[in-house]
């Protein structure tokens, strides 16, 4: 099943708990931090971006998980030497303090936290994301970055999910393909975003309130393909009670094309994942089903036992078949997208 909604409403009940479970194409769904009934403590809120080209890409996130904030910068390289980067700065209870706005339709963020200084502002017609990051990776050096993101997609995937636990949800946009202009610099190299390269942008954002032990599941692409459209996906599970719908969806020059169920194959051997052989991807509906070759599985793990954050986001380079709504085959070769496995206690 998958129930959508297409008129605005309030996120939550006077109970906390989503009033009415089910995904949208816009941002319909209205969130208050002032509806919520849970402790402040359990309230989880995040922009994270992904901008990148084929050769190289950036991570920048800006979260406030109750208890802790974290402002993270990750550099990835995936050429011939695959290279990562990644340094997170932590600040003690900021309980809403960070000042996330509640809709990602406008609004900015300003936010410093140990030698980490990033910016997030949104006009509602175009995104400019700069900061810097000093002695970034305990390197003794900086990197600054500056990058504008414009052509917002008509359409995108938003869907509100409650967990199997009263005044716990998880409300969640994600807006892939948006143009990306800008660059960051890094030991005296400068690594741009511009059209000739075709460098796109994806923003993962996140409000709720969580369960303490969860493993989650998502993946997401974007491309320019040969004749010049925008594609990409969403696809993922792990987020709570899917029930009422799942959060897999395809992108095609701003619209959105919903999907039923993915699994995600991730090889095992002696019980372990092995993260760096070759995925599929395989759909309940036949439309997507992809082989996955890894390049780097991006880590920055936290485990302190009572709390854990262990990541494992794998970028590498999918190759097969996605089916539009109206049939239409989109074949892809050895596009650079990520899929990912995390675990928190949080």
């Amino acid at each position: 099943m998958q129930h959508e909604i297409t008129a605005k409403q309030r996120l939550l009940d006077s109970n906390g708990n989503i009033a009415e479970p089910g995904f949208a194409k816009k941002l319909l769904w209205q969130y208050n931090r002032n509806d919520i009934t849970a402790p402040k403590i359990r309230i989880k809120e995040w922009d994270y971006y992904y901008i990148g080209t084929q050769d190289y890409g950036l991570c920048l996130t800006i979260s406030d998980a109750g208890y802790v904030s974290c402002l993270s910068v990750s550099f990835l390289q995936f050429g011939e030497k695959p290279t990562q980067m990644n340094d997170s700065e932590i600040g003690l209870l900021p309980l809403g303090k960070l000042n996330l706005p509640p809709t990602s339709e406008a609004g900015d963020i300003r936010a410093k936290v140990g030698t980490a200084d990033m910016n997030f502002l949104n006009n509602g017609r175009e995104r400019r994301l700069y900061g810097s990051y000093d002695n970034y990776c305990n390197t003794k050096k900086c990197l600054v970055f500056d990058i504008t993101l414009t052509d917002m997609p008509e359409e995108s995937m938003v869907i509100a999910t409650p967990f199997d636990k009263d005044k716990h949800f998880y409300y969640n946009q994600k807006i892939n393909c948006m143009r990306a202009n800008g660059f960051f610099e890094f030991d005296g190299k400068r690594y741009e975003f511009n059209e000739k390269n075709k460098a796109l942008a994806t923003l993962d954002w996140g409000r709720g309130v969580w369960t303490y032990d969860n493993t989650w599941y998502w993946g997401s692409g974007q491309m320019i393909l040969d004749d010049g459209s925008r594609f990409g996906f969403n696809i993922g599970y792990g987020f709570g009670n899917t029930s009422a719908a799942s959060e897999n969806m395809l992108f095609y020059n701003g619209k959105s094309h919903k999907l039923e169920d993915i699994t995600f194959n991730i090889p095992m051997k002696n019980g372990e994942y092995q993260y760096t052989d070759e995925w599929t991807f395989t759909s309940s509906d036949g439309r997507f089903e992809m082989t996955f070759k890894p390049i780097i599985d991006r880590q920055s793990p936290l485990d302190l036992k009572l709390i854990c954050m262990i990541p494992h986001q794998v970028f590498g380079l999918m190759s097969g078949t996605a089916i539009l709504d109206d049939s239409t085959e989109i074949k892809i070769e050895n596009r650079l997208v990520f899929a990912e496995r995390v675990h928190n206690k949080w």
